[in-house]
């Protein structure tokens, strides 16, 4: 027999009516996490900083270092040089975040499904959704940007871009030698670049001779959420989430700057546009000030609804502009 949630998750604080008690809601609270887990792709590669109190002006600094200057060879006898560590801190503003659901007392007792544990399943969608689109936005408000051929044709804006400019390989590596070029480390421990693409993007791709698909790895490697395979040093990461001007305009990825017919007279977009990222180590973070927990809304209308809402106070950031390229394609 189902066990309700007014007698498993809750202590009775009165007549008819049960509320979340602090240890239950801590619960509750992972359990959001949890299952926002497998929705969640660029969480995996912010930088996370969690601090409990905010500076003046709900602030939070993060330290990012950079490169240290070439050493070489050394001479006997004589002393090392050091050189001091070089670094910025980039403050990231924090700010709040939730979304809330209610139920009747009604529906709690009489459903089939314990509805409450349902809840948090959708709150932590709804979670996961939020914090990945933050992440998203703020890695397409990159200053590098590329876009994709048409044909043989290079492209240097985005009012050029036509039905046919499909995201190839060569765009890849174009994005890659800037990359290079600026020195960004690659993530995944040093050993890879990362690139966010959408299902249209990577459709072409999966065409062509040099890609592997994820289940084709050589080697026994921990795939990421959401990755589908490489191109030489390049891991994909597939989401519906990328910005693009195609979707219904309810959709979270849907921008309006990027729809066919788009933008300022003479520059107007002549195809939908879809955009996509490849970045290395470093290139956004979050800040936590509040890890989001989960809340009731207490005693309402006698007992006879229940609210529960997942809260969070964070901020998102870019922490090196260079280390990461935005590309653009139809």
């Amino acid at each position: 027999m189902k066990a309700h949630a007014a007698t498993t998750t809750a202590v009775v604080e009165g007549e008819g009516f049960s509320k979340f008690s602090d240890g239950v809601r801590l619960v509750y609270s992972k359990e959001i996490e949890f299952k926002a887990l497998p929705n969640m792709r660029f969480m995996q590669f912010a930088n996370v900083k969690t601090e409990l109190g905010v500076e003046p002006g709900l602030t939070i600094s993060m330290l990012t270092y950079d490169n240290l200057a070439l050493g070489g060879s050394l001479t006997e006898m004589t002393s090392m040089q050091t050189q001091a560590l070089s670094g910025s801190t980039k403050s990231i503003t924090v700010s709040e975040y939730g979304n809330a659901v209610a139920v009747s007392e009604l529906l709690v007792q009489s459903s089939f499904d314990d509805v409450m544990a349902s809840a948090t399943t959708l709150l932590g969608r709804d979670y996961a959704m939020v914090v990945d689109c933050e992440l998203r936005d703020s890695a397409l408000s990159g200053t590098n940007r590329i876009y994709a051929s048409n044909g043989d044709t290079k492209i240097t804006a985005r009012k050029d871009l036509v039905d046919g400019c499909n995201l190839k390989v060569s765009t890849i590596k174009d994005a890659i030698e800037i990359l290079s070029t600026n020195n960004a480390p690659k993530a995944a421990g040093g050993t890879y670049w990362i690139c966010f693409v959408h299902p249209h993007q990577s459709r072409g791709l999966r065409d062509d001779s040099a890609w592997i698909n994820a289940s084709n790895y050589g080697a026994p490697e921990q795939l990421f959420t959401g990755e589908i395979g490489r191109i030489d040093d390049c891991r994909f990461i597939e989401t519906t989430l990328m910005s693009n001007g195609a979707c219904a305009s309810t959709d979270p990825a849907y921008d309006a700057n990027l729809v066919k017919g788009a933008g300022e007279v003479g520059s107007t977009n002549q195809t939908n546009i879809y955009q996509a990222c490849l970045f290395g180590d470093a290139y956004f973070g979050i800040a936590f000030s509040l890890p989001v927990e989960l809340r009731d809304n207490g005693v309402e209308d006698f007992g006879r609804k229940r609210s529960l809402a997942w809260y969070s106070i964070f901020g998102v950031g870019k922490l090196h502009d260079a280390y990461g390229v935005v590309i653009e394609t139809a």
